[in-house]
């Protein structure tokens, strides 16, 4: 039996559970969600068809930051579909895979082209990619994800993640601001989206001007 489809039936024997085991609906999108993140992780890789093999990275293995990434999910959550291909692009971008990390996200946003946890994600996968470089991609993904939700946080916090680690720390500083500008009073990551402008702040003043 060839690999996707074992990965066809496993998710036909896993939705029958769910239906006849009478588990609640709330946790069907988690479920959903890990089936999700092990199809999309296989399909990166581009060889369903052979056999197991050891997964040769691209480049140097990417930082992922659990404290960026809880930010991440509290922003834009985590347990849902196109959540779970984020999952697996963190995994591969540690793995040093530059390259089936991108592709990752792009199959997601072709899959969800309306996401806005996708689209932002795109932009943060093209800029690691491209090794620390906000690239006219990066850009424009970060620049839909805006267009999808104006009014939300998360693309100009990202964007401006990406830019701090690329070392433009006065662009980095402007989509801070205007991130911690968008978020909610009593969101839960409105506090942490401060602490990094002020972090940022401060250490722009010990620069040299100029």
């Amino acid at each position: 039996m060839s690999g996707w489809m074992m990965m066809v039936l496993l998710g036909g024997v896993a939705a029958a559970s769910l239906w006849l085991g009478g588990v609640a609906r709330s946790l069907w999108t988690m479920v959903g969600a890990a089936l999700m993140l092990g199809a999309a992780g296989y399909a990166a890789q581009e060889h369903a068809g052979l056999g197991g093999h050891p997964m040769r990275p691209d480049r140097n293995p990417v930082a992922v930051y659990p404290q960026v990434t809880e930010l991440r999910d509290q922003m834009l959550g985590r347990f849902s579909g196109d959540g779970a291909y984020l999952i697996a692009s963190d995994a591969l971008m540690r793995s040093g895979s530059r390259d089936s990390g991108t592709r990752i996200v792009m199959m997601g946003a072709n899959a969800y082209p309306r996401s806005l946890t996708l689209w932002t994600g795109l932009g943060t996968a093209l800029a690691q990619h491209d090794g620390g470089v906000v690239s006219p991609a990066a850009k424009l993904a970060f620049a839909q994800a805006t267009r999808l939700a104006p009014e939300h946080p998360a693309p100009p916090f990202f964007e401006g993640l990406a830019y701090v680690q690329s070392g433009d720390f006065r662009n980095g500083r402007r989509y801070w601001a205007r991130a911690l500008a968008l978020s909610p009073p009593n969101a839960p990551y409105r506090a942490g989206i401060a602490l990094r402008l002020a972090t940022l702040d401060a250490m722009m003043a010990r620069l040299p001007a100029g």
